[in-house]
């Protein structure tokens, strides 16, 4: 299984992080798949979050995990409430195209006789 998780880099007492896609048997900062962003909790005021939207939401699509840390940060820099809003979006769109659809089908079907007897010709 694929995890997106930190992996720790910087000096002694002077960490910084990157996000990576990793599988979920390999040690804390062992081999990864790739690198997805990056989180440093070391900067003035807010910590520096910065994250690869379109590849966090490939590797989210394919079944990735992040871990809990990696999920509050994700939320912390807006990316979940983004993709959780594409999701209506695409939704929203499909349900309109649908309905379009069927009022077309509807429009271009025979209508049936109201009194429902044979017409006379």
């Amino acid at each position: 299984m694929v995890k997106l998780r930190l992996m720790r880099m910087g000096r002694r007492h002077a960490p910084t992080y990157r996000i990576v896609a990793i599988d979920s048997r390999m040690r804390r900062d062992g081999r990864f798949l790739e690198i997805v962003g990056h989180y440093n909790p070391r900067t003035e005021g807010e910590p520096e979050i910065v994250v690869k939207d379109d590849r966090v939401k490939y590797w989210l699509g394919v079944g990735a995990q992040p871990s809990e840390t990696v999920r509050s940060l994700f939320r912390r820099s807006g990316l979940l409430s983004r993709m959780d809003q594409e999701r209506k979006d695409a939704f929203l769109r499909e349900a309109l195209e649908r309905r379009s659809i069927e009022e077309q089908q509807a429009a271009e079907a025979p209508q049936a006789d109201p009194e429902g007897g044979q017409s006379r010709e």
